[in-house]
């Protein structure tokens, strides 16, 4: 894909996907969801850095794109790990992933998809667990060792992190959803201690100009259909928040405010 300014700082990292692209003949020729994508068809994305983000607005694609890819790599794309742990049972394949391919450097052992919006369901689902009696084990092991339904969905959200990703290939959509600004600074630690320890990769998608300031992350704008690679300053993620908390006067000049940056 083309490439703007945005120079990565290098991780000592391991890498598991390397990338993912269409397979051309393979897309429907009909105009329809999720095939008329903008970026589909010259879809050749390449992953070279432990953490990469993707942003742009509702509806460009970053979180099917996102949910594709964790079909490809044998997560549930509800959510969860592997097919067997799932956030929400009801989806268990992606449309899109039809028609892609991934490139894999290695394959990971260990993956998890992780949607703050459907985290609720993946609670639930390990009470159901530890209520069936021929369920063996403890299914709170590896989440903190207690119901998550005893914390906030914020607090929830990051038990399952710190006790739950350690080395593999992980997804996440939008984890600001659950968290606040200071918990979006401790999931920033804890993706810095996953990376630091060089088996980790993270593929984020995101609105979140907090989390954007990830050092060395790469940024792919989902606004552009060539999905370049920018840098945190050129996101409209960062212009508007930095626009507003500036000046917050000057987005309350007409009714309804309108997307002014910078």
């Amino acid at each position: 894909m083309t490439s703007k300014k945005a120079t990565p700082t290098p991780f000592a990292g391991q890498m598991y996907l390397q990338g993912v692209y269409a397979v051309a003949d393979r897309i429907p020729a009909e105009d329809r969801f999720p095939y008329n994508l903008p970026f589909l068809r010259g879809l050749d994305l390449g992953l070279d850095q432990p953490v990469t983000f993707f942003v742009g607005e509702n509806g460009s694609g970053k979180s099917t794109l996102l949910e594709a890819i964790a079909d490809l790599c044998g997560l549930n794309v509800g959510g969860g790990g592997s097919a067997d742990l799932s956030y929400a049972r009801h989806e268990t394949s992606s449309e899109l992933a039809r028609v892609l391919r991934p490139r894999f450097r290695h394959r990971h052992r260990d993956g998890f998809f992780f949607r703050a919006e459907t985290l609720v369901n993946f609670a639930t689902l390990l009470e159901e667990r530890k209520r069936d009696p021929d369920f063996l084990g403890d299914p709170y092991m590896r989440y903190g060792g207690k119901s998550l339904h005893r914390r906030s969905h914020g607090e929830a959200f990051l038990e399952v992190f710190q006790h739950r990703i350690h080395d593999g290939l992980f997804l996440i959509d939008e984890p600001e959803a659950a968290l606040s600004p200071q918990r979006q600074l401790t999931l920033l630690y804890l993706l810095r201690d996953r990376v630091e320890r060089g088996r980790a990769q993270f593929i984020i998608a995101t609105h979140s100009p907090i989390l954007l300031t990830f050092p060395g992350a790469v940024i792919v704008d989902f606004d552009d259909p060539t999905l370049p690679r920018v840098a945190l300053q050129e996101t409209k993620h960062y212009q508007i928040t930095r626009g507003i908390l500036e000046s917050p006067e000057r987005y309350w000049k007409s009714d309804g405010g309108d997307d002014r940056a910078g």
